[in-house]
């Protein structure tokens, strides 16, 4: 299996990966490859996401047409004939919806992708695609247990993104987040908060001032190792900010109480990936008036491995499988 990715993330734990630099991938070699190994070892998988990958998959797919099985993550905004199989959000679709067409002008809709409904080559997902599964959950509860089986229950893990142009916030999302966060500890046993890269300063800087010295409160610092599988198998509940649909897609698949803030700044495809959410009892907006120790449960998200197996039954289609 050839992994095409500009930052490498495996999308199942149960595949076998290879990073390729994209840089450097050359359509040609990998086509070639495939067709002198296809006797021996079958067809080559190739994954790859993002959109700098896209003419690289599909050349490959053009070059060897007979001996790989292509995957595009995200929906690829060219012809979805030119891979075997695209794995696209299911929100990447809006514009299509009745509310997608009305924020639309009729004359640029030609020009917002996709253009027609999903083809049979296609498998919609609700949520980022990730490698939180129960088996990662598991082996990062082992590891995470010395420091964090011990904490006083509930816990609640707060992960905090960055604004993006279709969820915009800054220090007004921050002081709203503090202030409920004071209004619910008191029904914490513990609460622990990280930052991404993405999180302004002023952001984080509002958060740091207020909880840094509060003894319920754990802030992790950037530096390694990144806690973030450990809050997810052993948090009680979340609360994300709305702007991250890989951190939402991740809490999700936990089946544990997800709350979100900031969803109603959100705009576009982005306020319809909330709704799609909360339709499905995932998630619930973060008001300040929570009882944390309450909980409530839904059906794990399971994006990955629905995906994982859309593509076995397409690869048993054309008589291929999948090497253990």
């Amino acid at each position: 299996m050839l992994w095409i990715n500009p930052s490498f993330r495996p999308i199942s734990s149960s595949f076998f990966v290879y990073q390729s630099d994209i840089l450097e991938a050359d359509p040609e070699l990998i086509a070639s490859k495939a067709s002198e190994t296809f006797g021996k070892d079958g067809p080559l998988l190739v994954v790859a996401s993002g959109r700098d990958t896209i003419s690289v998959a599909s050349s490959v797919k053009r070059l060897a047409p007979d001996h790989v099985f292509t995957i595009q993550i995200q929906h690829p905004r060219s012809h979805l004939s030119r891979f075997d199989l695209v794995i696209s959000p299911h929100h990447d679709y809006y514009p299509l919806t009745p509310e997608g067409k009305k924020q639309i002008p009729w004359f640029l809709r030609g020009w917002i992708t996709p253009r027609q409904p999903p083809r049979k080559n296609v498998v919609l997902t609700l949520g980022a695609l990730h490698q939180v599964d129960s088996d990662a959950l598991r082996c990062a509860a082992s590891a995470w247990h010395d420091e964090l089986a011990s904490l006083c229950k509930p816990l609640l893990v707060v992960n905090i993104g960055g604004p993006i142009r279709h969820c915009r916030y800054g220090a007004d999302l921050a002081k709203q987040l503090t202030a409920s966060l004071m209004n619910v500890i008191s029904t914490c046993g513990s609460v622990r908060i990280s930052f991404s890269r993405r999180t302004p300063k002023q952001v984080s800087e509002i958060l740091v001032g207020e909880f840094h010295n509060h003894p319920k409160v754990y802030i992790w610092d950037g530096q390694d190792p990144n806690p973030h599988m450990g809050h997810l198998a052993w948090a009680d509940a979340f609360v994300i900010t709305a702007d991250s649909v890989s951190m939402l897609s991740e809490a999700c698949s936990t089946g544990k109480p997800v709350y979100v803030i900031g969803a109603e700044r959100c705009t576009w495809k982005f306020a319809y990936f909330h709704k799609c959410l909360q339709e499905r009892g995932m998630v619930r907006p973060f008001t300040g008036e929570e009882n944390i120790a309450k909980t409530w449960t839904y059906p794990p998200l399971q994006d990955t491995r629905e995906a994982a197996e859309h593509v076995i039954r397409a690869l048993a289609e054309r008589g291929w499988n999948l090497q253990p």
